[in-house]
């Protein structure tokens, strides 16, 4: 059962192909700079005799339609795949569901309009989410297409956690409250949790944190998130690369006025110019470490207020949990940098969390285990896999 798992973008498509029979991936790839000069496709498949070959090609890719058509033709040429009829679906990434998705949907014309009516909440995202829906059911019109929604996992939170202390009206006539999102990685790293604590997951109460160049938090109760730490945007929350996180609002009142700045230029400050960027002029946590290490005191300063925040975040999460069974460390920090999983669960002993600093600075293939026998709450450090989820939702929703 072949599954093909897309996530297009204003200017690029990215792709992975799975065979469900075993969740092994056939190929992968993306075709960037769409529409821009050096636009190419890099691909990475399988050969016969079980390694990944890659090739890259450069060539002139105007539209996403044309970069459809050159993933199946890459796909047939590498022999993954003879042609999309022995695709038992292909599963797209679509950034927010809003409060119409509580799980994946079959996409049909209503189920596109409705992703088209919630642009305004998502206007970076949805419509590039969308023109690769539309270019995909026109290249391929007998296959199943499935939208999966960032946002959808999150749907389970209760009114008094998503709900923002602003007039109900605004709220009713512009949709204004906390969706989050990475709830496709939240749900994932979630199950394989509980696949590593040989416990159901309904019997679990979870701390997952996907920490990346953006970076959330969410708080999983017997399988249920209940509370996330993105909200309305992804600006919200924790500190990011470049985003700020948790903000008291009148600051960009302020700003506009002390500097004249507009709206939109204070908007991509916060979004594009502030976090770890903002803090110590780097964005990528692995430079961020270099620096530190070599004694930069903002360098220090950023990786300090990042712990900081997620510890705050990790104490509120218990108090609401009413018990934790799980800390999750996932995306590319989580998963890599050592450093700053010690900087989080440091002095939370009182919480029942306690590292071993020497499993910590191990690293091993899948999930591993990082708490030291003293340890009452497990600290677990998985990888995520957005697409492999996706591929999963995908065929669940086409059983029906």
């Amino acid at each position: 059962m072949k599954i093909l798992v897309l996530n297009s973008g204003s200017s690029s498509i990215k792709y992975q192909l799975f065979d469900m029979r075993d969740e092994s991936v056939l190929a992968a790839g993306s075709v960037e700079q769409i529409g821009e000069p050096g636009s190419h496709l890099s691909h990475s498949f399988h050969t016969g005799q079980g390694e990944m070959n890659k090739t890259v090609r450069t060539l002139p890719i105007p539209d996403h339609r044309q970069g459809f058509d050159l993933i199946a033709s890459v796909l047939r040429e590498t022999g993954a795949l003879a042609d999309t009829g022995e695709l038992r679906g292909i599963g797209h990434r679509v950034v927010h569901g809003g409060e119409k998705f509580k799980e994946p949907a079959r996409v049909t014309p209503d189920v596109l309009a409705a992703i088209r009516s919630l642009i305004p909440l998502a206007p970076l995202h949805n419509p590039a989410n969308l023109l690769g829906m539309e270019v995909a059911m026109e290249s391929a019109p007998a296959v199943p297409q499935v939208a999966v929604f960032d946002t959808a996992f999150h749907q389970s939170i209760p009114a008094h956690a998503y709900r923002y202390a602003i007039p109900k009206t605004l709220y009713e006539a512009h949709q204004i409250r906390r969706y989050g999102f990475h709830g496709t990685s939240h749900r994932y790293v979630a199950k394989k949790a509980a696949e590593f604590l040989q416990k159901p997951l309904t019997s679990l109460n979870l701390i997952s944190l996907h920490l990346g160049n953006g970076a959330s938090a969410a708080a999983i109760q017997q399988g249920r998130c209940i509370d996330t730490s993105m909200g309305l945007t992804p600006l919200e929350g924790l500190i990011m690369g470049t985003r700020c996180g948790d903000l008291d609002p009148a600051i960009i009142f302020y700003l506009a006025r002390e500097t004249g700045l507009a709206s939109g230029e204070i908007e991509t400050i916060l979004n594009k110019e502030s976090g770890l960027k903002g803090i110590c002029g780097a964005n990528d946590m692995r430079t961020v470490g270099e620096l530190a290490a070599g004694g930069d005191p903002e360098a220090q300063l950023a990786i300090s207020m990042y712990c900081y925040r997620i510890k705050k975040y990790i104490g509120a999460y218990h108090a609401v949990l009413g018990g934790l069974d799980g800390l999750i460390f996932t995306g590319g920090i989580g998963e890599h940098a050592g450093f700053i999983r010690a900087g989080c669960c440091e002095n939370l002993a009182h919480l029942g969390l306690e590292m071993d600093g020497g499993k910590n600075r191990e690293s091993a293939e899948g999930g591993f285990s990082i708490d030291s026998p003293a340890s009452r709450v497990k600290i677990l450090v998985i990888p995520t896999n957005e697409e492999l989820e996706i591929a999963e939702q995908t065929v669940a929703c086409l059983r029906g």
